[in-house]
């Protein structure tokens, strides 16, 4: 028998807060960070005050550090004892700041995957098992429905799972700016960024890059309520899926997007009417919003209310699911919906209407999706149920 899994622990580096509190303060007063230089940089980010001395800090990409950081304080909420059994699975992209080659023999270890996943079990002292998933934009989404079935299926007690990325390095937007993904003086000449970016308004010019980081700790309910931890959400389905279609773009109908998503509600128990709230994968660029704008509309209608937290955010690849299912989590808790940026008084992207939140409105939800899609056609949702306490309100 599946077991119920369940959220215990959230740890975030954002450059909407650190914090569900601080992320909901932001969403509450509608203050979205600045894009500065066309990104939105994460400030004052050290891992050295996470770790303190560690000479194995040197071997992590920035994009690794964050992902660290925000393991290792989850990893903490557990005894030593259980952080041997824990297992590990994080989402990763590759280090594209071609500058960092350290003068080490071992250099290869700031271009490894695996690097961050190796720092975190060794200094964290996990034992159990460790996947680190690549699935481009995809990766750290589901890398967290890895865990949630390793948990669900009896093979772990506990799980932390998350991401951590940052393509904010010379290599890493050119890569994006040779391929007009970006929002960039290139695709926009010389409108501003922090009026103009707007996912699915009908002048997209591309995403804006950002950076951060963060890790959950999974369980079974029953294993939380044995050990009367703070549960913030359950996970109640998970779907993937392939697009098949192109090395980059999205199949244009949104149709194995939608494969994924059916997947996750089919799990859930959930039909498609008793979703309250989508967190799109909302990037701003024309095939994205598009292809996703379809599947949404053929499956929702205009009654969910759907979220763009890239916006505020900004576009974090390989960590993009893991930072934003924290955000979600403030959503759900704190009954708080953040607008997408500029969307309020611009013209909507063409198609069926959707019921974006152009606003801070405030909205109880039962349950939420959230959905990310790749570079190459990978596609994958996660179902979250706010957790009460046999309605008896927030555990």
């Amino acid at each position: 028998m599946k077991r119920r899994v369940v959220i215990t622990a959230v740890r975030v580096i954002s450059a909407v807060g650190n914090t569900l509190e601080e992320v909901s303060r932001s969403f509450r007063h509608g203050l979205f960070p600045e894009i500065r230089d066309h990104v939105i940089p994460v400030d004052n980010f050290d891992l050295r005050n996470f770790t303190g001395r560690n000479k194995d800090i040197k071997y992590l990409s920035r994009g690794n550090q964050f992902a660290a950081a925000c393991a290792l304080e989850a990893a903490r909420t557990l005894s030593a004892g259980d952080r041997a059994e824990a297992g590990l699975f994080l989402g990763a992209g590759p280090n594209l700041d071609l500058a960092q080659v350290p003068a080490n023999a071992l250099w290869l270890l700031n271009y490894l995957p695996n690097s961050a996943a190796s720092f975190v079990t060794k200094t964290a002292g996990i034992h159990g098992e460790s996947a680190t998933l690549g699935s481009a934009c995809a990766a750290s989404l589901q890398a967290i429905g890895l865990a949630y079935e390793k948990v669900a299926s009896g093979g772990l007690r506990f799980a932390l799972a998350g991401g951590g990325d940052s393509r904010l390095s010379e290599g890493g937007l050119k890569a994006y700016r040779d391929c007009r993904a970006l929002f960039s003086p290139e695709t926009a000449g010389d409108l501003d960024p922090n009026e103009y970016y707007a996912p699915f308004s009908s002048e997209r010019y591309g995403f804006i890059p950002g950076e951060g980081g963060a890790c959950f700790l999974l369980e079974s309910l029953e294993s939380a309520l044995e050990r009367k931890a703070r549960i913030y959400a359950e996970i109640a389905g998970a779907g993937a899926s392939c697009d098949g279609f192109n090395m980059t773009a999205p199949q244009p109908e949104g149709a194995y997007a939608k494969a994924a998503i059916l997947k996750a509600l089919a799990r859930a128990g959930l039909a498609p009417g008793e979703i309250g709230a989508v967190s799109a994968h909302g990037t701003g660029t024309e095939l994205n919003d598009q292809a996703e704008g379809r599947a949404l509309a053929g499956l929702f209608g205009a009654a969910p209310y759907i979220l763009s937290l890239k916006s505020w955010i900004g576009h974090l690849a390989s960590a993009c699911g893991a930072v934003e299912l924290a955000l979600c989590l403030s959503v759900l808790r704190d009954k708080v919906l953040p607008p997408v940026r500029n969307l309020a008084g611009k013209n909507r992207m063409p198609g069926p209407p959707l019921n974006f939140v152009t606003s801070p409105a405030a909205a109880d939800l039962r349950h939420l999706l959230l959905e990310n899609f790749g570079f190459g056609g990978q596609n994958y949702a996660l179902v979250l149920n706010k957790w009460e306490n046999n309605g008896g309100g927030q555990h």
